[in-house]
């Protein structure tokens, strides 16, 4: 099987889509396909011995619509108004225009008048009839079709300045839907353009100009003061303030020196920098939040589903209802001309693509707006969700807390000294991978300690770990996992000391006999008890601590982040029950966690919260809202947009079945004429649509 990416224009809403569903489900050696709606782009899956990808193409543009496999052009000056059906449109209205002023004014012959009109009406509905008349042949009628039907039957009676009219009006509305719909993935856009597209390679000693394609992992790149960095790496040399904002949403640089690790798209500020590459562009951090935010339209909300519900039955429906009006009160009570006319009317005014596009538009603009924040949505069944919730349940260890905790004190016992408690429990910690382990291993290098080879090692999640050291059995971990026989007089007094300075500690056994005490004290973020308070206000009511540190620890730093309820002592599975229980008790419950060992916890809930993500690959792959810093009032604001985000979704819907309400009854009375009935229909269609649209640009009131 071969892939390839179609960038279809002219694909803007449901309808389209539709066609390009039919052409490619009866082309002949294709696998599978992808719609990207709101990228305008298809990926399609063939069997290039049955077909080829201009076989695909050419069967994509036989809907009406332009396909073609190249990326869109890099963005530079355009010629907006040399747009073909932005031309054709201006040549309708020209028309129109002239005719108008020429028959009504100057009194131009009817039989001229007539040929004018039809020449705006073959000018301005060329390129929509095109799809318009795919559709009816693929038995799948859209507002193209009614567009056709309607100009046609108004033709037919005789009303060539009406026909002229529909067309333009349907022309004009149909590119402002397509503007709408070019503003959201202009967004998308802005996003990609964070990337650049090639970048200074070191290689042999000399300086090479590369695409991005053609840099592999390993290569050296260099980052002169002022650029964007275009891959992920590791630096090599050189020192230098990196703006991170496009990609975590901090406002304040963050320096970057020998061995810190740099992003894709951040701008490189002062010093010039060498940078090992880590990745391909395409599992870079930039090239994920990329990927997903693509993506966030396959991931449907059940408004979407409605909408796209909608849309399949409703035009179908309203065809078979013009008919009937045409056909049935004629055969009747006689007078067709007057009921063709009201059917086609109905016909005219019964069907707008906004309730279709304007879910999609509002469901990629609010996702476009949380990432130039930092914050990753991954769909719209994720912002249905975040605008839901009743509870919140965090993490203590890298969420609440900083998540690089140090260690503070060292107790030894039985005549040990401090470096050898440290330096026996760095040897069996340098086989972990726990945020409290790095903190061990960060103390013993800093006091030169050399970390030695330990066998049998065998690790207990969430408690500890077990290893023969120098040939002796040592446990190290929680008192549930070394034992709480093993805890003297003396030590106790120095744990209740210790717990009561909120510090977390870690037991060391040789033996089953205790060998030491490590307290290791991880600081609170110190937005934390604001983010809290904001959730309150939110309505968020139940708001819970999740730790597997004891009660005492819990209980200090639940306190300080301004957290009532907590539970402590929990195993990762022990996280999952909690999830659940919270469930029954509140409803939607959210997860925030680091997405390594709260992915359980944060599967279980209604939607997890990945923390910190820039610097992790699972965490982007585990949440279903990622925070690209650790950053905790980005919370509150991905609730907020959210409620935004569906309060705007349901705005839409209301809007656009009140005027299809409206709309529809006065058409079948007879009270509402082809053109006006059109242009309520279309101003309505685009309002729903701009309103969408404003959630590119909406601001959190914090």
């Amino acid at each position: 099987m071969k892939d390839i990416v179609l960038y279809v224009k002219g694909m803007d809403c449901e309808e389209e889509a539709r066609l390009v569903r039919g052409a490619l489900d009866g082309l002949r050696g294709v696998d599978h396909y992808e719609i990207n709606l709101v990228a305008g782009k298809v990926r399609v899956s063939y069997d290039p011995s049955l077909l080829a990808a201009g076989d695909v193409v050419a069967a994509v543009e036989r809907t009406g619509m332009e396909a073609g496999l190249e990326k869109e052009p890099e963005e530079g000056p355009k010629v907006w108004w040399m747009e073909p059906r932005i031309l054709t449109l201006s040549a309708c209205a020209v028309l129109i225009a002239a005719n108008l002023i020429l028959e009504h004014i100057f009194g131009l012959s009817h039989a001229i008048a007539r040929f004018i009109y039809g020449a705006a009406v073959v000018v301005g509905g060329y390129f929509p009839a095109k799809m318009g008349i795919m559709a009816l042949r693929r038995l799948a009628p859209n507002i193209r079709t009614l567009m056709v039907a309607g100009a046609a039957g108004a033709i037919y009676l005789g009303l060539w300045e009406e026909a002229a009219l529909l067309v333009f009006i349907y022309s004009l509305g149909d590119m402002l839907e397509a503007y709408a719909a070019d503003r959201v993935r202009g967004a998308v856009r802005a996003l990609m353009g964070l990337a650049p597209k090639e970048a200074q390679v070191k290689r042999d000693g000399k300086i090479l100009t590369l695409p991005l394609d053609a840099i592999r992992v390993g290569d050296t790149i260099v980052i002169r003061p002022g650029e964007r960095i275009a891959l992920d790496g590791e630096v090599l040399s050189g020192s230098s303030s990196v703006d991170q904002s496009p990609i975590t949403g901090e406002s304040i640089p963050v320096k970057k020196g020998t061995g810190d690790e740099v992003f894709a798209g951040s701008i490189n500020q002062r010093g010039s920098l060498e940078v090992r590459v880590t990745k391909p562009f395409e599992d870079t951090t930039l090239g994920r939040i990329l990927h997903h935010v693509e993506e966030a339209g396959s991931r449907k909300s059940s408004y979407q589903r409605f909408g796209e519900t909608f849309g399949r039955y409703y035009t179908p429906a309203m065809f078979l209802l013009a008919i009937g009006v045409m056909a049935g009160p004629a055969l009747v009570f006689g007078g067709w001309r007057e009921w063709f006319y009201r059917g086609l009317v109905v016909l005219v005014v019964s069907c707008s693509c906004g309730i279709a596009l304007s879910i999609p538009v509002a469901v990629v603009a609010a996702v476009a707006n949380a990432a130039r924040h930092g914050v990753l949505i991954k769909g719209g069944a994720h912002i249905e969700a975040a605008s839901g919730l009743k509870a919140m349940a965090f993490d203590k260890t890298g969420s609440l807390t900083m998540g690089r905790p140090v260690v503070t004190d060292i107790v030894p016992f039985g005549g040990r000294s401090k470096k050898d408690v440290l330096a026996v429990a760095a040897s069996m910690e340098s086989r972990s991978e726990h945020v409290l382990a790095d903190a061990i291993l960060a103390e013993a290098e800093k006091q030169g300690l050399t970390v030695e080879d330990v066998e049998s090692f065998e690790i207990v999640p969430g408690m500890g770990a077990r290893a023969v050291v120098r040939g002796r059995p040592y446990c190290i971990g929680n008192i549930a996992m070394c034992g709480a026989g093993v805890i003297t007089e003396d030590a106790r007094h120095s744990i209740e000391r210790l717990e009561k300075e909120g510090k977390t500690l870690i037991l060391l056994t040789d033996d089953g006999e205790l060998a030491g005490l490590i307290a290791v004290r991880d600081e609170i973020r110190p937005e934390a008890r604001k983010a809290v308070e904001r959730l309150r206000e939110l309505g968020i009511t139940g708001i819970v601590m999740l730790t597997g540190d004891n009660e005492t620890v819990a209980s200090v730093i639940a306190g300080k982040a301004g957290i009532d309820e907590y539970m402590a002592g929990l195993l990762p599975e022990d996280k999952v029950s909690a999830v659940d229980s919270l469930k029954a008790r509140y409803g939607n419950v959210a997860m925030v966690g680091d997405g390594v060992n709260d992915a359980p916890a944060m599967v279980a809930s209604d939607l997890g919260i990945a923390m910190g993500a820039a610097g992790t690959d699972v965490a982007i792959e585990t949440g279903d809202v990622v925070l690209m810093s650790d950053d905790l009032s980005r919370i509150p604001y991905v609730v907020a947009l959210s409620r935004k985000a569906v309060r705007n979704i349901r705005e839409n819907i209301a809007i656009s079945l009140v005027i299809i309400a409206f709309l529809v009854p006065v058409a079948l009375l007879g009270r509402i004429d082809l053109v006006p009935g059109l242009l309520v229909n279309e101003v309505g269609g685009l309002l729903v649509i701009m309103n969408g649209l404003r959630l590119l640009g909406w601001k959190s009131k914090e």
